[in-house]
């Protein structure tokens, strides 16, 4: 894809592309403190759904010890080469609350640019 088409993609869809990051963001999905383990897996929904939005296929949420594994898959570019997506989707724990400077997980969002180098906030 050209950069240019993306860019014009981007600040097309930025509306929606702002309001599906600020749903992620307002589900307190804390791996390291136990009460928010139905957090945990509700982000996990929230992720298999988004993929399969995008078009991801055999999207399926794998469960482990912990917390879920997310997985979906694009076949259809025979040899073309494989891209793999690792991330994770919890958050650390808020505290220190005094040092937060805007509702945590629920932050205001100011102008955001893009360049060919990188997004300014």
């Amino acid at each position: 894809m050209d950069v240019n088409v993306a860019i014009t993609q981007m600040k097309e869809q930025r509306e929606s592309y702002i309001k599906r990051f600020s749903e992620a963001l307002a589900i307190p999905s804390v791996s390291a403190l136990q009460q928010h383990k139905p957090d945990m897996h509700r982000m996990a929904r929230w992720l298999a759904k988004q993929m399969e939005v995008m078009g991801l296929e055999h999207v399926e949420l794998m469960p482990t010890p912990k917390n879920p594994i997310v997985y979906g898959d694009w076949l259809h570019a025979p040899g073309s080469p494989t891209v793999l997506v690792y991330g994770h989707y919890d958050v650390q724990p808020v505290d220190p609350l005094s040092e937060w400077i805007s509702p945590r997980l629920n932050p205001p969002y100011a102008a955001i640019t893009f360049t060919h180098e990188a997004p300014r906030i």
